[in-house]
Protein backbone atom coordinates (compact mmCIF):
# COMPACT_ATOMS: atom_id res chain seq x y z
CA UNK A 1 0.00 0.00 0.00
CA UNK A 2 1.36 3.36 -0.73
CA UNK A 3 1.97 6.38 1.10
CA UNK A 4 -1.08 7.71 -0.44
CA UNK A 5 -2.84 5.50 0.46
CA UNK A 6 -2.67 5.21 3.77
CA UNK A 7 -3.07 8.68 4.69
CA UNK A 8 -7.07 9.42 5.39
CA UNK A 9 -8.29 11.71 2.73
CA UNK A 10 -9.47 15.40 3.36
CA UNK A 11 -12.51 16.83 2.70
CA UNK A 12 -12.51 19.22 -0.25
CA UNK A 13 -11.88 22.90 0.94
CA UNK A 14 -15.04 24.60 1.00
CA UNK A 15 -17.41 20.85 2.01
CA UNK A 16 -17.40 21.42 5.39
CA UNK A 17 -20.23 20.15 7.08
CA UNK A 18 -22.85 22.70 7.92
CA UNK A 19 -23.46 21.86 12.20
CA UNK A 20 -26.72 21.53 12.84
CA UNK A 21 -26.45 23.19 16.49
CA UNK A 22 -24.84 26.37 14.92
CA UNK A 23 -27.60 26.47 12.17
CA UNK A 24 -30.32 26.10 15.51
CA UNK A 25 -28.52 28.95 17.31
CA UNK A 26 -28.81 30.91 14.43
CA UNK A 27 -32.29 30.25 13.44
CA UNK A 28 -33.25 31.40 17.30
CA UNK A 29 -31.27 34.50 17.07
CA UNK A 30 -32.91 35.20 13.51
CA UNK A 31 -36.66 34.76 15.90
CA UNK A 32 -34.97 37.09 18.53
CA UNK A 33 -33.43 39.98 15.94
CA UNK A 34 -36.90 39.91 14.24
CA UNK A 35 -38.77 40.14 17.53
CA UNK A 36 -36.49 43.08 18.88
CA UNK A 37 -35.55 44.85 15.51
CA UNK A 38 -37.95 44.17 13.31
CA UNK A 39 -37.32 43.13 9.81
CA UNK A 40 -36.18 46.69 8.50
CA UNK A 41 -33.64 46.82 11.01
CA UNK A 42 -32.70 43.47 10.87
CA UNK A 43 -29.17 42.96 9.70
CA UNK A 44 -26.70 39.63 9.39
CA UNK A 45 -24.32 41.35 11.46
CA UNK A 46 -26.95 41.22 14.50
CA UNK A 47 -27.66 37.68 14.47
CA UNK A 48 -23.85 36.14 13.93
CA UNK A 49 -23.38 38.45 16.51
CA UNK A 50 -26.57 36.97 19.36
CA UNK A 51 -25.81 33.92 17.28
CA UNK A 52 -22.04 33.96 19.01
CA UNK A 53 -20.92 33.01 15.45
CA UNK A 54 -18.98 34.81 12.86
CA UNK A 55 -21.45 36.02 9.53
CA UNK A 56 -19.28 33.71 7.61
CA UNK A 57 -21.23 31.11 9.46
CA UNK A 58 -24.43 33.29 8.27
CA UNK A 59 -23.42 33.28 4.62
CA UNK A 60 -22.67 29.49 4.15
CA UNK A 61 -26.46 29.19 5.09
CA UNK A 62 -28.23 31.94 3.38
CA UNK A 63 -27.08 34.26 0.81
CA UNK A 64 -28.73 37.45 2.03
CA UNK A 65 -31.60 38.57 4.99
CA UNK A 66 -34.02 37.87 3.12
CA UNK A 67 -33.62 34.31 2.11
CA UNK A 68 -32.47 33.80 5.84
CA UNK A 69 -35.47 35.41 6.98
CA UNK A 70 -37.59 33.72 4.66
CA UNK A 71 -36.55 30.28 5.41
CA UNK A 72 -36.28 30.39 9.06
CA UNK A 73 -40.25 31.43 9.25
CA UNK A 74 -41.30 28.95 6.81
CA UNK A 75 -39.49 26.13 8.48
CA UNK A 76 -41.32 27.23 11.65
CA UNK A 77 -44.62 27.54 10.04
CA UNK A 78 -44.13 23.74 8.81
CA UNK A 79 -43.26 22.76 12.23
CA UNK A 80 -45.73 24.55 14.81
CA UNK A 81 -48.65 23.67 11.17
CA UNK A 82 -48.11 19.72 11.13
CA UNK A 83 -50.34 18.12 8.61
CA UNK A 84 -53.36 16.54 10.99
CA UNK A 85 -54.65 13.10 10.54
CA UNK A 86 -57.32 12.25 13.22
CA UNK A 87 -59.43 9.89 10.63
CA UNK A 88 -61.88 12.61 9.76
CA UNK A 89 -62.46 15.87 8.67
CA UNK A 90 -63.78 17.77 12.00
CA UNK A 91 -61.34 16.33 13.90
CA UNK A 92 -58.57 17.48 11.23
CA UNK A 93 -60.05 21.00 11.14
CA UNK A 94 -59.89 21.47 14.58
CA UNK A 95 -56.35 20.54 15.08
CA UNK A 96 -55.32 23.05 12.75
CA UNK A 97 -57.31 25.71 13.90
CA UNK A 98 -55.55 24.89 17.34
CA UNK A 99 -52.13 24.52 15.92
CA UNK A 100 -52.91 28.08 14.38
CA UNK A 101 -53.62 29.19 17.62
CA UNK A 102 -51.05 28.34 19.81
CA UNK A 103 -48.66 29.66 16.98
CA UNK A 104 -50.14 33.12 16.86
CA UNK A 105 -50.07 33.46 20.85
CA UNK A 106 -46.64 33.21 20.20
CA UNK A 107 -45.27 36.43 21.46
CA UNK A 108 -42.67 36.34 19.04
CA UNK A 109 -45.61 35.57 16.25
CA UNK A 110 -47.27 38.34 17.82
CA UNK A 111 -44.26 40.73 16.57
CA UNK A 112 -42.84 38.55 13.52
CA UNK A 113 -45.64 38.51 11.59
CA UNK A 114 -47.47 41.51 11.27
CA UNK A 115 -43.86 43.57 11.09
CA UNK A 116 -43.46 41.28 7.77
CA UNK A 117 -46.62 41.74 6.68
CA UNK A 118 -46.53 45.69 6.81
CA UNK A 119 -42.49 45.09 4.73
CA UNK A 120 -44.47 43.09 2.32
CA UNK A 121 -46.73 45.99 1.77
CA UNK A 122 -44.16 48.18 0.90
CA UNK A 123 -42.03 45.84 -0.75
CA UNK A 124 -43.14 43.82 -3.95
CA UNK A 125 -40.01 41.41 -3.57
CA UNK A 126 -40.30 40.58 0.26
CA UNK A 127 -44.19 40.28 -0.55
CA UNK A 128 -43.19 37.54 -3.65
CA UNK A 129 -40.91 36.02 -1.71
CA UNK A 130 -43.04 35.52 1.84
CA UNK A 131 -46.08 34.27 -0.21
CA UNK A 132 -44.58 31.88 -2.28
CA UNK A 133 -42.91 30.29 0.67
CA UNK A 134 -45.46 30.08 2.99
CA UNK A 135 -48.05 29.09 0.03
CA UNK A 136 -46.22 26.23 -0.57
CA UNK A 137 -46.59 25.19 2.78
CA UNK A 138 -50.43 25.79 3.06
CA UNK A 139 -50.69 24.10 -0.25
CA UNK A 140 -49.17 20.76 0.87
CA UNK A 141 -51.00 20.56 4.22
CA UNK A 142 -54.32 22.13 2.59
CA UNK A 143 -54.25 19.19 -0.32
CA UNK A 144 -53.01 16.71 1.76
CA UNK A 145 -56.33 17.46 4.29
CA UNK A 146 -58.58 18.05 1.28
CA UNK A 147 -57.67 14.48 -0.14
CA UNK A 148 -58.61 12.58 2.99
CA UNK A 149 -61.74 14.05 3.47
CA UNK A 150 -62.45 13.25 -0.10
CA UNK A 151 -61.44 9.64 -0.15
CA UNK A 152 -63.88 9.22 3.09
CA UNK A 153 -66.51 11.35 1.26
CA UNK A 154 -66.82 13.96 3.57
CA UNK A 155 -66.46 16.65 0.81
CA UNK A 156 -67.45 16.59 -2.89
CA UNK A 157 -64.23 15.84 -5.28
CA UNK A 158 -62.51 18.78 -7.01
CA UNK A 159 -63.04 20.49 -3.26
CA UNK A 160 -60.25 23.82 -3.50
CA UNK A 161 -57.62 22.80 -0.92
CA UNK A 162 -56.58 26.96 -1.16
CA UNK A 163 -59.98 28.10 -0.19
CA UNK A 164 -60.39 25.09 2.00
CA UNK A 165 -57.59 26.85 4.51
CA UNK A 166 -59.03 30.14 3.90
CA UNK A 167 -62.08 29.42 5.36
CA UNK A 168 -60.51 26.87 8.15
CA UNK A 169 -57.52 29.47 9.29
CA UNK A 170 -58.46 32.96 8.07
CA UNK A 171 -60.98 33.84 11.44
CA UNK A 172 -58.69 32.56 13.54
CA UNK A 173 -55.37 35.25 12.11
CA UNK A 174 -57.78 37.95 11.96
CA UNK A 175 -58.82 37.31 15.69
CA UNK A 176 -55.27 36.91 16.97
CA UNK A 177 -52.87 38.72 14.85
CA UNK A 178 -55.55 41.57 13.19
CA UNK A 179 -57.59 42.58 16.08
CA UNK A 180 -55.98 40.71 18.29
CA UNK A 181 -58.85 39.30 20.72
CA UNK A 182 -58.50 36.35 22.63
CA UNK A 183 -60.01 33.05 21.50
CA UNK A 184 -61.82 30.82 23.89
CA UNK A 185 -61.84 26.99 23.65
CA UNK A 186 -65.71 27.19 22.74
CA UNK A 187 -65.16 29.53 20.06
CA UNK A 188 -62.53 27.57 18.01
CA UNK A 189 -64.73 24.18 18.41
CA UNK A 190 -67.32 26.66 16.76
CA UNK A 191 -65.20 28.11 14.14
CA UNK A 192 -64.18 24.48 13.45
CA UNK A 193 -67.82 23.55 13.03
CA UNK A 194 -68.30 26.20 10.71
CA UNK A 195 -65.52 25.63 8.75
CA UNK A 196 -66.31 22.17 7.99
CA UNK A 197 -70.39 23.29 6.98
CA UNK A 198 -69.12 25.74 4.70
CA UNK A 199 -66.57 23.67 2.59
CA UNK A 200 -69.51 20.91 2.56
CA UNK A 201 -71.59 24.03 1.24
CA UNK A 202 -69.29 25.21 -1.05
CA UNK A 203 -68.82 22.45 -3.27
CA UNK A 204 -66.23 21.60 -6.09
CA UNK A 205 -63.34 24.29 -6.37
CA UNK A 206 -64.76 26.17 -3.24
CA UNK A 207 -67.65 28.12 -5.58
CA UNK A 208 -71.15 27.60 -5.88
Amino acid sequence: MSDAEKTPRRAPAGAAVLQEDVTRAIRAAVFAELASAGYGRLSIEAVAKRAGVGKTAVYRRWKSKLEMVIDVVSAAAEQVTPVPDTGSLDGDVRELIGAAVHALRHPLALQIVPDLLAEAARSPEIAATLEGALRRTQREIGRVVIRSAVERGELPAGTDPEFALDVILGPVYWRLAVIRDELRPDHLDLLARGAVAALAQAGPAGRD
